[in-house]
């Protein structure tokens, strides 16, 4: 038997195909979101559809924004899972609501 180093293939047969770039690593429970609108409210409405989609990978996620006044137009929020797969899942599942 040879060391050798194999080199690592996405395998596309029988329908299978696999999404590159995703890891589950320890620890790596935080997905940071950055909204883009016009305005508090704005931001506000669409920081909320992101915390109903975090509530339905696992309701005791926890999250954090930065400060935004009536003016801004970028909002980012911080949501902490309870663990690495939570947060695959919810970044996963966010690109539906991503515009």
């Amino acid at each position: 038997m040879s060391n050798q180093d194999l080199e690592h293939q996405a395998c596309e047969a029988c329908g299978v195909s696999a999404e590159m770039g995703f890891i589950i690593k320890e620890n790596d429970d935080v997905a940071e979101v950055q909204i883009f609108a016009n305005g508090k409210t704005a931001l506000l409405a669409e920081l909320n559809n992101y915390l109903a989609l975090a509530k339905e990978v696992n309701v005791n996620f926890k999250h954090e924004t930065n400060e935004i006044s009536e003016d801004s137009q970028q909002l980012t929020a911080r949501i902490e899972f309870e663990c690495s797969a939570e947060k695959l899942i919810f970044e996963l599942r966010s690109r539906s609501i991503a515009k």
